[in-house]
């Protein structure tokens, strides 16, 4: 699809954990659609955000916001209320892929492996391990690994874990514990309707936390990951099944971890963003790139697709 010159609303900021990466991603996004002759409306989401959509008056609306609420189906509603076209997925598919809860009960069923675990109330953890260790403890709707703790019995939160350990047991009401799996982090792109490449994440010192992500030089990517061609196709195949499962639009990041002692016995599904960063070191524009697609072309092709989809159903922006 060969795109006309359009009116750009980049929708950037907000007030999650993850503004600045939100931040950095819309930049990226607008001077790519200005160096391809797109007029561009920066707009830094605050309280007024729809009132400035209705000045704007885009063509359609590039979403760059990460976590709540640009994520989690409230910004995805009020588009929809406003009868815009927008990037990226819609309202009910915002709201299921962001709960990591809800997304297990959306996939598991299917066959999709993710680890097994339950949710626990976060005074529970000052009396007791809702698992045996190591596991992992994680909030339910947050992502760029934003508020993640691996609980080991050589840790330092203390056993049962103290109140007063840094963890995000200060900061969640309720938390998902997971088995801790050993081995290897993947991360997996879809693009439309196919599936791209897989990379493997190696951080430089601890695990893939927030600031290993979106700190240069602190993990090393390996794009495609240096994996057996039968963990790399499952990756691929289960990445584009929980795009289509949970019904997600334009582009989508699934993450990995997988045991390799285990073989494909030992691949889970972790997590599906719906919204994957789009910065400098960002994930998707890296496997793009690697197939031949510049960063440019990789806005233009997620706008594209929200036009198209838009056209389908008869023109209207909402779900």
């Amino acid at each position: 699809m060969t795109l006309p010159k359009l009116h750009v609303a980049v929708l950037m900021g907000g007030w999650s954990n993850e503004r600045p990466v939100s931040l950095m991603s819309g930049e990226g996004v607008a001077e790519a659609l200005e160096s391809k002759g797109h007029k561009v409306t920066r707009i830094d989401m605050g309280r007024d955000v729809a009132l400035k959509l209705a000045e704007a008056k885009p063509d359609v609306v590039f979403n760059a916001l990460h976590g709540t609420p640009g994520e989690d189906g409230t910004v995805q509603g009020m588009m929809d209320l406003m009868g815009l076209t927008y990037t990226h997925s819609g309202l009910a598919t915002s709201v299921v892929a962001i709960d990591k809860e809800l997304t297990k009960q959306a996939l598991v069923p299917h066959g999709v492996p993710m680890p097994g675990g339950r949710i626990v109330e976060t005074a529970e953890l000052y009396e007791r391990d809702p698992l045996p260790r190591p596991y992992v403890l994680k909030p339910v709707n947050e992502g760029s690994s934003v508020g993640v703790a691996i609980v080991t019995d050589a840790g330092n939160y203390g056993n049962p874990i103290a109140r007063d350990a840094k963890g995000p047991w200060q900061e969640f009401d309720r938390l998902l514990a997971e088995p801790f799996i050993r081995g290897l982090e993947l991360t997996t792109a879809v693009l439309g309707d196919k599936a791209l490449l897989v990379t493997e994440l190696r951080p430089k010192s601890g695990f893939y936390d927030f600031e290993s992500k979106y700190t240069d030089g602190m993990t090393d990517h390996i794009c495609p990951a240096e994996i057996p061609d039968e963990i790399a196709e499952a990756c691929k195949a289960i990445a584009l099944q929980a795009h289509r499962l949970l019904g997600c639009r334009g582009t989508s990041r699934s993450d990995f971890r997988w045991d390799d002692e285990r073989g494909v016995e030992g691949l889970f599904l972790l997590e599906v963003n719906t919204q994957p960063g789009m910065t400098a070191l960002s994930l998707v524009p890296e496997q793009a790139r690697h197939l031949g697609m510049d960063y440019p072309d990789l806005v233009e092709a997620i706008i594209a697709e929200a036009l198209a989809d838009a056209k389908a159903r008869g023109g209207e922006g909402a779900e």
